[in-house]
């Protein structure tokens, strides 16, 4: 298909960009900052989409510089005819312009609805492209949006090709140091999903220099056993399904392990859609409806006095669903959710004929699903006798507050916040130091039940995790949870700063991805910082939060010399070592406390550590230990 200037559709100019990034990348942070990446990628991911690109490399460069490459169409060169100028220029120059905008270019296309690279370019320092078109190699050069070099042929080109070098503006970014393992975990995922494409990333950085190839052969399948991991599944390979239907393309891959929670990802236009939305819906509907007409036509309920649930069917559950519209409509707090109404009756159609016809062709498997929903089904209802029973105990439904709650004593949740505090003498400081009015603290004795391994009825049987779902206030459960009933918009874990403390952050942090979801999404979860050393010396004092920053005090305080006689130096091993003034002032004051902010990657991460440290498995766990022993630098024996 032919693929020219005239292709790129212009909506409006570029100037806001600088002046307000946030809207465009979400953030001057971190996550702003591998936006810029992900916006290049996706263009060459679109190339992919439209069946004119196989591979892309990304590469860090030694001064935190990216290079993209694709051996895609290459941006059209010649000139746009309303712009006047090379269409590369456009796309690169102006907002809103690109081929994404005119359906004969590409059926479907993620990325950020087109802003892209006008956005990389005009937040980069410096940008350079270049385009490997009809037997040439173009090139032009950009500093902060705006063009250096004109389009110029600098050299013949064999195949064709985009090229974008770019270095973020330091004058925009608070933080310009790329993380390999952030950058990893996109293309890994664009690779599952798009399964003829492989993507190459390389880093080039002293002391860290890598190089990784993602390439599925199986796409989706290979996908969900990623997800597995090293879980016990159901049956051996995945289900999956595929199929086109009104311009929309539905593609899945659904495996059950033995496990009880459900592990769902759903994707449109290889955008990863949190919030879900209609393709979910439909989805989630067939699978229900699938499972109990084959279960009753099977005769696996005639004991039973129930039909199954969703809820039911989806225990065990690991699913990849990426579908391809053409407009896609988002909705939600994070516009990552999908509104368009048509596609959930098409996912619907897809899933209730690719299930019914594997059921039919595989009878065995299909019952040993149903086996587990129908067990599933009865510990629902033992769930729901102890539900009740907790809400008893607890005072759920009178309102009543856990004695071990020191609550504030405002009550507007967007001022609150709760410290979970681990350990009853970090508990007494915390409370303390607090400021009564808007911080409340739970202590939190000993670990919490680890709920990656309990089910529902169990987990509420636990005192500590009644006692956290009573704090908060907002319930329990996918027909009980009410996030407008939350009590505090900050919900901060305060843990040691050693291996018990990092494993009850970790225990707390999959409660809240498997049971309270949402609270991430939304960005209400929170890790607080607390510093490892003290460093003073007579009536100065600092606080350093690692090795380097400690070393820096010792300077500092030393003038550089090598005499340290009169430097005191003491390692924080936990919280209760702390007086109350020292607490408040060094992770407690939100004028002088550095919070981390859990995202859904943050927590989906550290439950599949978790699984590895913490499953049936020991093969993984073994492993594991010997990749990481040489990271070791505190070990508490």
């Amino acid at each position: 298909m032919a693929y020219s200037a005239k292709d790129i559709t212009v909506l409006k100019g570029l100037e806001p960009v600088r002046e307000r990034p946030g809207m465009y990348i979400g953030s001057t942070g971190l996550t702003g900052l591998h936006h810029l990446v992900y916006e290049v990628v996706d263009n060459s991911v679109d190339e992919a989409l439209a069946g004119n690109c196989t591979r892309i490399e990304v590469t860090i460069h030694a001064g935190n510089a990216v290079t993209v490459t694709d051996n895609g169409r290459g941006i059209p060169v010649d000139i746009h005819k309303t712009e006047k100028k090379p269409g590369v220029e456009v796309a690169l120059t102006v907002l809103h312009a690109g081929g994404k905008f005119d359906k004969s270019s590409y059926k479907v296309s993620g990325g950020l609805h087109g802003v892209g690279v006008s956005v990389v370019n005009a937040l980069s320092e410096k940008l350079e492209v270049w385009v490997d078109r009809d037997g040439k190699r173009h090139h032009m050069a950009f500093e902060r949006g705006d063009t250096k070099k004109k389009l110029e042929v600098v050299g013949k080109a064999k195949g064709t090709g985009t090229t974008v070098w770019f270095k973020p503006d330091t004058e925009i970014f608070t933080e310009t140091r790329f993380d390999y393992a952030t950058i990893a975990n996109r293309l890994r995922e664009l690779a599952f999903l798009n399964k003829a494409l492989t993507i190459v990333l390389k880093d080039e950085r002293k002391g860290s220099t890598k190089e990784e190839t993602f390439y599925y052969k199986g796409g989706l399948a290979e996908f969900v056993k990623w997800i597995i991991g090293n879980r016990k599944t159901l049956h051996p390979k995945p289900i999956t399904f595929e199929a086109s239907k009104e311009d929309v393309e539905v593609e899945g891959a659904v495996q059950y392990d033995d496990q009880y929670s459900e592990n769902t990802f759903t994707f449109v236009n290889n955008i990863n859609t949190h919030e879900g939305g209609t393709h979910l819906t439909g989805f989630k509907s067939a699978l229900t409806r699938t499972i109990n007409e084959w279960a009753k036509q099977d005769g696996a309920l005639k004991k039973e006095e129930f039909t199954l649930s969703g809820d039911d069917v989806r225990e065990g559950l690991n699913c990849v669903l990426s579908v391809k519209v053409k407009n896609p409509q988002f909705e939600g707090q994070t516009k990552t959710k999908l509104g368009n109404s048509e596609v959930e009756g098409i996912v619907k159609t897809v899933v209730n004929e690719a299930l019914g016809a594997f059921f039919d062709k595989n009878p065995s498997i299909a019952r040993a699903i149903i086996a587990k929903a129908v067990s599933a089904a009865r510990a629902r209802e033992a769930a729901r006798k102890a539900r009740e029973l907790v809400r008893k105990k607890s005072g759920l439904d009178a309102g009543l507050l856990p004695g071990k709650l020191a609550d504030c004593s405002l009550t507007d949740p967007k001022l609150c916040e709760i410290y979970l505090v681990e350990g009853d003498s970090a508990g007494g400081s915390a409370k303390m130091g607090r400021d009564r009015s808007y911080q409340a603290i739970l202590p939190l004795r000993g670990k919490i039940l680890n709920v990656e391994r309990a089910r529902f009825d169990k987990m509420l049987g636990s005192e500590q995790v009644g006692t956290l779902i009573t704090a908060l206030g907002a319930g329990i459960g996918r027909d009980d949870f009410n996030i407008e009933k939350i009590r505090y918009h900050k919900i901060i874990i305060m843990t040691d700063a050693d291996v018990d403390g990092a494993h009850i952050r970790t225990l707390l942090l999959t409660f809240f991805y498997k049971e309270m979801k949402q609270l991430i999404d939304v960005g209400y979860i929170y890790i607080a910082q607390p510093p490892l050393f003290r460093v003073s010396k007579g009536k100065e004092e600092f606080y350093a939060y690692d090795e380097k920053e400690r070393d820096n005090y010792i300077k500092r305080l030393t003038n550089g010399s090598e005499s340290k006689t009169t430097i005191n130096v003491s390692r924080y091993k936990g919280l209760g070592e702390m007086n109350p003034d020292q607490l408040r002032d060094t992770t407690m004051d939100p004028a002088k406390r550095t919070l981390l902010k859990v995202t859904m990657e943050d927590a989906l991460e550290a439950s599949q550590l978790f699984e590895t440290l913490m499953g049936d498995e020991v093969e993984p766990r073994r492993k594991f230990i010997e990749e990481n022993a040489k990271f070791v630098k505190n070990l508490d024996i």
